[in-house]
């Protein structure tokens, strides 16, 4: 009770300013906190950017093999056998990949 007395006697005497600083003190723990909490946790919106970003990386990649493979079946074609090798290398990481990517549009 006596502390709680003495907290009424002092609270008077302090400026709106140092009830408010006060205040923020008290306060801070809590903003403290909440920051934290914020920062590590992905917010729904994020995940969905997240999400898009590894879309658009991964297809950019496919298309990358892609041509990459067409590239290696013309000079498969002209008979030369390292590029037979590396197109079937190719197309093998293209059916890997292909699975996760969304379905296109027809």
């Amino acid at each position: 009770m006596r502390p709680l007395f003495g907290l009424m006697l002092i609270l008077p005497a302090l400026s709106g300013c140092g009830v408010g600083t006060l205040v923020n003190v008290v306060t801070a723990p809590v903003r403290v906190t909440g920051k934290a909490i914020d920062l590590a946790t992905t917010s729904q919106s994020e995940a969905d950017e997240n999400r898009g970003r590894k879309l658009r990386k991964q297809e950019e990649h496919y298309g990358k093999l892609e041509r990459a493979y067409h590239k290696e079946a013309a000079r498969c074609a002209e008979g030369r056998e390292q590029s037979c090798a590396r197109q079937r290398a190719i197309m093998a990481e293209m059916d890997e990949i292909r699975p996760q990517l969304p379905a296109q549009p027809d």
